[in-house]
């Protein structure tokens, strides 16, 4: 069987995307981690199905690399407003998404050729009830700045979900951390039922922040944006920024807003890399 796809990346963040609109592809777990396989496919962080939706004008269906699904990714979503744009499939330069996280409404700036560059996506409300992120813990109060021990160390966690689930931690040097080795317990720590991704954060002033991402089933990830909108929350909520920052990731930049109607609102580029045909 041959796929038609097309590579995208937002600020380094890249997936297969598969336009799914009038077929209703459908790919098994091994079909996917092969395509995501950077050596033996098409090499990417997972793989994104576009899709006609009844809720939104699309439905972005989402895979991590190792084939579990995911329900929402802040810097896929962004490329799936380019490529339906890009490709015809609307005019509407304000495009909505069904996700996991719902129906998402896109802003998008295109360029003088004509072509999206730049996306702000309404990304809702966070979720903080711990029932809902999901994280094991007793009340039903936001889970702030509370203890966390990985290898007798000792670290202070804030859960948030953007429609998935995000653990942030914050450190003296994003950089310098070891990120693989912390970030992959977590992952998996019984807290988080549904595993999880984390935020390692550094603060460089109360409107700039710099991030690494550990991402459930794929691993460190240049770039998420999803983790930059719920560190962003978590900043607030913690008292280290204001409500509007700009997030440096080791991708590219993102501006986040956590307005105070409760949106989180999220700015970034998006770019088609290259297309192609694959035998799968």
């Amino acid at each position: 069987m041959k796929i038609n796809f097309t590579k995208m990346e937002g600020i380094g963040n890249d997936y297969v995307y598969i336009d799914a609109t009038k077929n209703d592809l459908r790919l098994t777990t091994e079909q996917i981690q092969k395509l995501s396989d950077r050596n033996f496919g098409i090499g990417g962080d997972g793989v994104i199905f576009i899709r006609k939706s009844t809720a939104g004008e699309f439905q972005m269906d989402m895979y991590n690399a190792d084939g579990s699904s995911s329900e929402m990714c802040g810097n896929g979503v962004r490329c799936v407003g380019k490529y339906v744009f890009d490709h015809g499939l609307t005019k509407n330069p304000k495009p909505t998404i069904e996700t996991g996280k719902g129906v998402l409404t896109l802003d998008l700036k295109s360029g003088s050729d004509g072509k999206v560059q730049m996306v702000s996506v309404d990304m809702g409300e966070p979720i903080l009830k711990p029932t809902l992120v999901p994280v094991v813990w007793p009340g039903e109060n936001p889970v702030i700045n509370q203890p966390i021990e990985i290898n007798g160390v000792t670290y202070h966690f804030t859960a948030v979900s953007m429609g998935n689930p995000h653990c942030v931690i914050y450190v003296d040097d994003a950089d310098k951390f070891p990120v693989h080795e912390v970030g992959s317990i977590i992952e998996t720590h019984p807290l988080f039922p549904r595993r999880v991704n984390v935020e390692f954060v550094s603060i460089k002033a109360k409107d700039h922040l710099y991030q690494r991402t550990w991402e459930r089933g794929t691993g460190e990830t240049l770039a998420c944006g999803t983790g930059a909108c719920a560190v962003t929350v978590s900043s607030i909520l913690n008292g280290r920024t204001g409500r509007s920052v700009q997030i440096d990731l080791r991708g590219g930049t993102l501006h986040v807003e956590w307005k105070e109607s409760g949106s989180v609102i999220m700015t970034g580029p998006a770019r088609e890399v290259f297309t192609g045909e694959i035998e799968i």
